[in-house]
């Protein structure tokens, strides 16, 4: 009797039991919903390293949603200028970019900070100043003005000084000089006397060959190899004292942003992690390979002269200077930074710097 009158029960209250099952399944997915967003990306297609982090980006952030949230890329100049990225996502007409804040420099140049500034924080100097000595809160900050929000997304690394039609041996040669050149560098070469301007990277070969322009920096071999620049300015000169390294950012339209699901947010800042890990590696293995190759086909690998650098080093600290006397958010930002690289330089002059200068000399003279 007593099993019979079980069975009964459990039979009747199976319906019941199945109803929560039921209703669950609904709000599952009304807590993971189908997103769509556009990402425009301040590089051209032919730069696979840099237009193709935020190809990883968008993949990446695919599979961690089981593609309930997608992401599609659009390479510079296909919905939005290459420069223009940051606009187009404080409107809200593209939810998202990869791009440089130094590219914005003209809304406030602070911005440079966080991308590169001359004599500044290599890749890993600027990624600890970032995480852990308060740059990314400087960033924020300032970015809310601009209706986004940031992750870092990727570093060149150490960048070149550039390619030029013609040698550059003394600081007399850099007066007149029509040079395509990013962030608060122009504005020291424009001290220096030169005549900077900034080209996006698909306009720099044709500008070369015209001679609108008489040099251009980008990045480094592996990019420049591509773009081709070797063959109308043969002089490669090292090093981009201005970029010791360079990171890109993801950008979000803070209001898009924040009506993500929670597991879509992580989503982005997981996959922008990996990316900001995987760029300088990526250019750490393609970069000496193209480099090798630029030489060996006629590229002449050249290096400034001292007292170049050392004007150059005086006109950065004029441009500090002065931008940090007409802006209070960019003195700041300044004193974090300064205060952060010279605690780091001593520490890497004494560590790393040593080891390197050994183990370089010690590869070509001792066997």
């Amino acid at each position: 009797m007593t099993s019979s009158v079980n069975r009964r029960a459990l039979l009747s209250a199976a319906p019941a039991a199945a109803v929560p099952a039921m209703l669950a399944t609904p709000a599952l997915a009304q807590a993971n919903p189908e997103v769509r967003w556009r990402l425009t990306s301040s590089f051209p297609k032919n730069t696979d390293i840099l237009w193709g982090t935020a190809e990883a980006v968008a993949r990446r952030v695919g599979e961690l949603t089981d593609g309930k949230f997608r992401i599609q890329a659009f390479s510079a100049g296909e919905i939005a200028p290459a420069l223009s990225a940051l606009d187009a996502v404080q409107s809200g007409s593209i939810e998202c970019c990869h791009t440089a804040t130094y590219y914005y420099i003209g809304k406030d140049p602070t911005l440079a900070f966080f991308t590169a500034v001359p004599f500044g924080l290599n890749a890993r100097q600027n990624t600890a100043w970032l995480r852990f000595g308060g740059g990314q809160q400087l960033l924020d900050e300032l970015l809310r003005e601009y209706n986004a929000i940031s992750f870092p997304c990727g570093d060149t690394g150490a960048q070149m000084g550039g390619w030029f039609r013609r040698e550059i041996r003394t600081v007399d040669d850099v007066k007149g000089l029509k040079f395509r050149i990013t962030g608060l560098a122009g504005q020291v070469f424009a001290k220096m006397g030169a005549t900077p301007s900034v080209t996006p990277a698909s306009d720099i070969y044709s500008s070369l060959e015209r001679g609108t322009i008489d040099a251009a920096e980008f990045v480094g071999p592996h990019d420049d190899e591509k773009l081709g620049f070797a063959r109308v300015a043969p002089n490669y000169y090292a090093p981009g004292f201005w970029e010791p390294g360079a990171r890109l950012h993801f950008l979000a339209n803070q209001r898009a942003y924040d009506a993500l699901p929670a597991t879509y947010k992580a989503a982005i800042q997981v996959a922008c992690a990996e990316a900001d890990a995987e760029m300088v590696a990526k250019y750490d293995v393609a970069n000496p390979l193209a480099l090798r190759r630029l030489v060996a086909a006629g590229a002449q690998l050249r290096f400034w002269s001292r007292p170049i650098l050392e004007a150059a080093w005086r006109a950065t600290n004029e441009v500090m200077n002065e931008q940090a006397d007409k802006n209070e958010r960019f003195k700041k930002v300044l004193e974090s930074h300064r205060k952060f690289r010279d605690e780091v330089y001593t520490w890497h002059r004494v560590s790393e710097n040593s080891f390197d200068n050994f183990a370089f000399t010690a590869s070509q003279t001792v066997r």
